[in-house]
């Protein structure tokens, strides 16, 4: 019995061991596949992240192609068109012409002393059914002997059948056989934008049938020539395609050939900075000049005044730095009968006399005004003589609404 006893313990002590090995390499086992477990999520964490910036990158990308891609629709249309100039060239080259005529030159003394050559460019539109040429009213102004002629070089004499110096426009009649007329179509301007890209075709010095590519680089300007009377003419295109001495009454195209503007005006010793009438005025106007031989409907207030700005602000005392400061009200003008106020004394601003004290005109018909730019742009675009119109103005630090009944611009020699 104890032999079997003892037989029985040594077989216990045996089997402990063994057991304890198979636990520690369970539990080895648990925590390699644990470890592995571990590692493998890490890992597919890591590719998830990676996965996820990814989308967001994607997603990204597919926003920035949908801006580029509205972009496209919008504006990038015109750049599709540059390897097609040449092609709007030829397609409206026929229609642009050459305007000669001869003016009366005066010595210093006032004295005439002969003629010189006089020379522009215009442009044939058809005016229901009759063919006429469109140009500048500086280009015909006092002229005699215009003439007109075609990118075939045949010249043909011509007259003036209606001219707005306001506007600088002017309508030719030509005696010229129909086959010289290729009429372009105008447009409204009042879709143009600044950026978009507009095409000027004309005659800079004399060198007949050039072409200039700029985009519209503003909207609503102002000028005042020495033919309009110290009156601004108003609404302009400002653009950056070159223009030049010549160019004067060319049309200002849009890409698809169409009439936008014509061009009117450079300034001196500026680089990429020209003017057209935009092709509403001309709209508006054409069957008035050609009809009647001009265009009286501008609407007119009846004030003199400058842009508002800051430093005079400070003068005046006012916390308003944006608007018309009338300086004088002409007697017996629609301002005078509206009781607008003008300026009562004189400073030295920044070295040029300014009369202030008068009324700062600051909105018309709830439409604000920033200066003399959005003001004649508005009047012209939006009004007409005898309509009521009402003018809000800051008088003595106040705002105060005033009703007005335009008058229309008096002619130019008995301004």
């Amino acid at each position: 019995m104890e032999v079997e006893n003892i037989g029985n313990i040594n077989n216990g002590k045996k089997a402990r061991p063994l057991t304890v090995m198979a636990v520690i390499a369970i539990v080895f086992l648990l925590l390699g596949s644990l470890l592995g477990y571990w590692i493998g999520y890490l890992n597919i964490s890591e590719k998830l992240d990676k996965l996820g910036r990814e989308v967001v990158a994607l997603r990204e990308q597919t926003s920035i192609y949908s801006e580029v891609k509205n972009f496209s629709q919008n504006h990038l249309e015109s750049l599709t068109y540059s390897p097609s100039l040449s092609m709007l060239y030829e397609q409206v080259k026929d229609s642009v012409v050459i305007v000669r005529g001869l003016k009366l030159e005066y010595d210093i003394l006032g004295k005439p002393y002969g003629y010189v050559r006089v020379q522009g460019s215009g442009f044939v539109y058809n005016y229901s059914g009759m063919m006429t040429v469109i140009t500048n009213y500086h280009v015909v102004q006092n002229a005699i002997n215009i003439s007109v002629t075609f990118s075939s070089g045949n010249g043909y004499p011509a007259k003036v059948l209606g001219s707005d110096p306001y506007a600088d426009l002017a309508v030719l009649s030509v005696d010229a056989p129909l086959w010289e007329f290729k009429p372009l179509e105008i447009v409204t301007s009042s879709k143009l934008k600044v950026g978009d890209w507009v095409v000027a075709i004309g005659n800079p010095y004399g060198l007949a049938g050039s072409m200039s590519v700029g985009v519209v680089s503003a909207l609503g300007r102002t000028l005042t020539g020495e033919f309009t009377g110290g009156y601004p003419i108003a609404n302009l295109i400002q653009t950056t395609a070159p223009l030049n001495p010549g160019n004067s009454g060319g049309p200002l195209l849009n890409l698809e050939g169409k009439v936008v503007g014509i061009t009117t005006a450079i300034v001196s010793d500026s680089q990429g900075l020209g003017f057209a009438v935009p092709s509403n005025t001309i709209i508006r106007e054409i069957a008035s000049l050609i009809v009647n031989g001009s265009y009286d409907m501008h609407p007119w207030i009846g004030a003199t005044g400058v842009d508002m700005d800051y430093e005079i602000a400070k003068a005046m005392k006012v916390n308003v730095t944006y608007g018309w400061l009338i300086t004088s009200v002409i007697k017996g003008s629609p301002a005078e009968k509206a009781g607008l106020r003008g300026g009562t004394r004189q400073v030295s601003i920044a070295g040029t006399s300014i009369t202030i004290g008068g009324d700062i005109i600051v909105a018309i018909n709830g439409t604000k005004i920033l200066g003399i730019d959005s003001l004649s742009a508005y009047l012209e675009e939006n009004t007409r003589p005898g309509q009521v119109i009402e003018i809000t103005i800051v008088r003595e630090g106040r705002p105060v609404n005033i009703t007005l009944i335009l008058g229309k611009r008096p002619p130019l020699s008995s301004k």
